[in-house]
């Protein structure tokens, strides 16, 4: 067989590590266009017999183990030239461009992801484990990693843009996401009405550009999260905090591996940390163990009905959790085959490391109002009472005052998950969920637990 043949060659010309950046970037670029190459000759997964589906993985292995020499040796050299010695903060969508672009193969073009992102999940030819090798390597190094978390907690160039109409209007739609001020309070809702408020391409950046303006407006004291009026006879047109990753689009292959990265380095790590400006780097000594400190306010969570996955993780960076009884709150990460984001470095800090990994790896769930779930719940109320229940809450919170808050959130903060623990989950979570996302595991688990229910979980 060719292909057979050509890996052969192909392995035997294994690229060396030695020399500076620019000559060890050059002959692993060259080894990885030749496993490009190679993967080009093969059919697509589900059209490929044995021996080709073995080739490609043979193929994927090689290539993604000399990624990982390559950056176990350059990554802090790659990161300081791509931040042009660390002048300039770049997001991670922006970085794995640029490096696309300084050590090509390193991690696939944008248009190799385009092509990637028009495979359903089970014909995925698994490039995006690339992207999960490198930010892994970057967020591994605590100069470059932190360096890394700074960039993404700074505030989205559309957030500054729509600032203003916050301040003259009292709120803003950003379609899957809007905000509104509820008197010292900023309320951001999740709006995708049609699969549960689940979270996909569509709402992340609306999310997160969501939690920037409520911590910018110096009208706002608390943040509230909390979901939007859905499209679901089964809950009678009320609100659903949130049903977790969009299956759907994971299915059809429109959720890219970046999704996860983006989400817990971005919006969520906002809630938690608060906003990093410039402003803020000035006020702070160049080498602390921690960020400077950032922009933040109390957040509280409003959860009716569900509260699945990527929402019931929200419970863990919040400060006050009002859920209406019966509300029903978990993880289904078994039955998914992904890592549910920071929970397994954050949930056993609430309901202890045995549920934990009860909820983790065998699917336990919590329903608010049973005695079990006050562990994750502050107050529960009855769904017709939420209303009340959270002016009454804003208000506690902001009638005495909020000097001391940000400081006593911080300090807690720092106790319970200090940044360089965060900085080296991520750096774990990074490769580990790119391997999931690419695993045909994942789309056993899709076609057995979800496709049975066509439904977006």
């Amino acid at each position: 067989m060719l292909i057979v043949e050509g890996l052969q060659a192909w392995t035997a010309s294994e690229p060396s590590t030695e020399g500076g950046l620019e000559v060890a970037s050059r002959a692993t670029s060259d080894f990885l266009a030749s496993a490009a190459a190679l993967l080009a000759r093969l059919p697509s997964r589900s059209r490929s017999n044995p021996e080709e589906n073995e080739a490609r993985e043979a193929i994927g292995e090689r290539a993604n183990a000399a990624r990982e020499r390559f950056l176990a040796v350059h990554a802090a050299s790659l990161y300081e030239a791509l931040t042009e010695g660390y002048a300039k903060p770049l997001r991670v969508e922006e970085l794995v461009d640029k490096a696309a672009s300084r050590v090509p193969f390193l991690v696939p073009s944008p248009s190799e992801l385009a092509s990637e992102r028009l495979r359903k999940l089970p014909d995925k030819q698994g490039a995006e484990i690339a992207q999960g090798i490198l930010i892994a390597h970057f967020l591994a190094l605590p100069r470059a990693g932190r360096h890394l978390l700074e960039a993404m907690l700074r505030p989205l160039p559309e957030s500054l843009e729509r600032l203003p109409e916050l301040e003259r209007r009292g709120s803003v739609d950003l379609g899957p996401a809007r905000v509104t001020r509820r008197g010292r309070a900023g309320v951001v809702e999740l709006c995708n009405p049609s699969y549960l408020n689940a979270e996909d391409s569509a709402t992340l950046g609306p999310t997160e550009c969501a939690v920037d303006l409520v911590l910018m407006d110096d009208s706002v004291d608390v943040g509230v999260i909390r979901g939007g009026v859905v499209e679901h006879a089964g809950y009678a047109n009320g609100r659903v905090f949130g049903s977790g990753l969009n299956l759907t689009h994971l299915y059809e292959g429109r959720l890219d591996f970046l999704f996860y990265i983006v989400r817990d380095l971005g919006y969520v790590n906002k809630i938690y940390r608060g906003l990093f400006t410039d402003a803020r780097a000035a006020e702070w000594p160049a080498g602390e163990a921690e960020i400077a400190p950032t922009r933040e306010q109390l957040f509280i969570a409003a959860v009716e009905s569900l509260a699945v996955g990527g929402a019931c993780q929200l419970l863990h960076v919040v400060d006050h959790v009002i859920a209406t009884r019966g509300a029903r709150l978990f993880l289904p990460a078994r039955k998914e085959g992904i890592i549910p984001g920071a929970s397994n470095l954050r949930l056993p800090r609430f309901v202890g490391d045995r549920a934990a990994r009860q909820a983790i790896l065998s699917g336990r769930e919590w329903t608010a109002g049973e005695e079990d779930a006050s562990l994750l719940c502050d107050e529960v109320v009855a769904p017709e009472e939420m209303e009340r229940a959270l002016d009454e809450r804003i208000d506690a919170l902001t009638s005495s005052g909020l000097v001391n808050a940000a400081a006593n959130r911080r300090a807690i903060r720092i106790g319970e998950e200090p940044i360089e623990q965060f900085r080296q989950y991520m750096a774990q979570f990074a490769r580990d969920q790119a391997y999931c996302h690419a695993s045909t595991a994942l789309v056993r688990n899709l076609e057995v637990h979800w496709r049975a229910r066509k439904t977006a979980g």
